[in-house]
């Protein structure tokens, strides 16, 4: 079938419309996680270090993307004045894969200079990625139906993730093979430049069910204020945002200290992340079952206790220094970090699709990006500020037993350096699962219920219940795997947005 490119909404007129727009959805978000491998995560942490990064510049990197969510604002006022996602979508997104040229071109610059114009390329990338996923996230509300919005971005992260392992392992070995020089990491983000434009030419082919007529003296400050008002989305982004401070007050560091404190190599590095991404790979769709059957609450709630652990296993990485047993415990917090990333990342936003109101899906969930982005954007900020202070720190409880026999002291605790951060976020990690609890989802089963769903009986029980849900679609090819009701929805959906 032949894809044409258009920035016009239009009218999803039956089954084939629809199940072309969901493959296309695919197809960007495997060209868009190209991109943010080579361009982001481990290789764009060690591009900065190349260029003489120092603590605070690796943090203020890491803040940036979510700084730049305030963004959010101005397309929220593009999209309500030209009622035309899609052309906003493919203008920033393209406007973002130009400054990722600019960030690759950072390694011609002298030093000084270098380090600027990479951080000022990655402000103007975050910034387009802000307006364009604004815009994208009211899309996808409208055209995803909500019945299958868990298996359908369950099914595309899978993809997403596998892709990105992939690339991530070749990056890898070119990064070994050249000596590990800021050129190759140049080369690299005008990779991910390259398989962003492909993305944006794939984003101007995906259809978009027309918006709802803009209502007569409609204001944007109420509009941004709704979100707020609306007790219960309130709760569910006051979760996200101590949430996104938790994680990013100690993940953005993990690379840091991986490659300097424990002097690991990118060679073992990366293949630590690849396996934290098997582990998301493999329960990506396992988690999006559960969330279209249980709910995504409990989902977020058991995966989120996951986070708190691999959290709290980080300081004991080293106990003081790195020992026999540094490397088998960074393979099992990669592996349990990718398990839980996998139920946090899909139920996070598949939650809040599902709790954003018809229709005002834009403002709803824009609004909860910029606060769970506030929280996200300080905490790494707070971690490059205080390393320096932090580094020459240190916090220990032996435990000592005294006899006629003699004396025996075994530590029981010791921090030193990063452990402040990994215990500090661990601890704001399970206030942020304390609001979760406050949060209300229809159909949500208790976090107890999703456990039992997970022993042997449970799985195969989800297992059956996804055949039984699929029906005859089972035998269309993916991603069009929804069953005659959901697309009937979907197209009923679709009819409404327009009426």
């Amino acid at each position: 079938m032949a894809y044409r490119l258009s920035t016009r909404p239009e009218h999803v007129a039956g089954r084939d419309d629809l199940h072309r727009g969901l493959r296309l959805v695919v197809f960007d978000g495997m060209a868009t996680q190209v991109m943010a491998t080579l361009a982001g995560g481990v290789f764009l942490t060690a591009y900065a270090l190349s260029l003489g990064a120092s603590g605070t510049v690796v943090g203020l990197i890491a803040a940036l993307p979510f700084l730049a969510q305030v963004f959010q604002v101005p397309g929220i006022l593009l999209v309500e004045h030209l009622r035309r996602r899609r052309a906003v979508t493919v203008a920033a997104a393209f406007g973002g894969r130009v400054a990722l040229l600019v960030m690759a071109g950072a390694v011609l610059l002298p030093a000084p200079w270098g380090l600027s114009a990479l951080i000022g390329g990655l402000a103007l990338h975050s910034a387009c990625g802000a307006v364009a996923g604004c815009a994208w996230n009211g899309w996808m509300r409208d055209l995803v139906p909500q019945r299958c919005l868990g298996r359908f971005f369950g099914r595309r992260l899978f993809v997403m993730t596998a892709l990105g392992a992939a690339v991530s392992y070749a990056a890898a070995r070119l990064v070994d093979l050249s000596g590990g020089g800021p050129d190759i990491y140049a080369l690299l983000v005008a990779g991910g430049a390259m398989a962003g434009f492909v993305g944006v030419g794939l984003l101007a082919a995906t259809p978009e069910p027309a918006m709802p007529p803009r209502l007569p003296g409609a204001r944007l400050l109420p509009l941004l204020a709704e979100p707020f008002r609306d007790a219960n989305f309130r709760r569910l982004m006051v979760f996200l945002g101590v949430w996104g401070f938790a994680l990013n007050l100690a993940a953005p560091f993990f690379t840091v200290f991986m490659l300097q404190d424990l002097g690991l190599g990118m060679g073992i590095v990366v293949p630590l992340t690849i396996a934290g991404q098997v582990a998301n790979l493999a329960f990506l769709k396992l988690w999006g079952r559960l969330a279209d059957r249980l709910g995504n609450k409990p989902v977020l709630a058991v995966c989120g206790l996951l986070h708190v652990a691999v959290l709290a296993g980080w300081t004991f990485v080293t106990f003081p220094e790195a020992h026999a047993a540094t490397l088998p415990l960074l393979i099992v917090l990669h592996v349990v970090l990718g398990v839980a990333t996998a139920g946090v990342s899909l139920a996070g936003s598949t939650i809040a699709l599902k709790l954003a109101p018809a229709g005002k899906g834009t403002a709803y969930l824009a609004m909860n990006g910029m606060v769970a982005a506030l929280g996200a954007g300080i905490a790494p900020l707070l971690g490059g500020l205080f390393a320096d202070a932090f580094a020459a720190q240190e916090l220990a409880f032996t435990l000592t037993w005294a006899g006629t026999g003699g004396m025996l002291s075994v530590d029981t605790l010791h921090l030193r350096g990063w452990d402040f951060f990994f215990a500090g976020a661990a601890v704001v990690a399970l206030y942020a699962l304390h609001r979760l609890t406050l949060v209300r989802e229809p159909g949500e089963a208790s976090a107890a219920v999703l456990l039992r769903a997970l022993v042997p009986q449970g799985l195969k029980k989800a297992a059956n219940d996804e055949v039984t849900a699929s029906g005859a679609s089972s035998t269309r090819k993916w991603p069009a795997s929804m069953g005659a009701s959901e697309t009937s929805e979907a197209l009923r959906s679709h009819s409404a947005a327009k009426s």
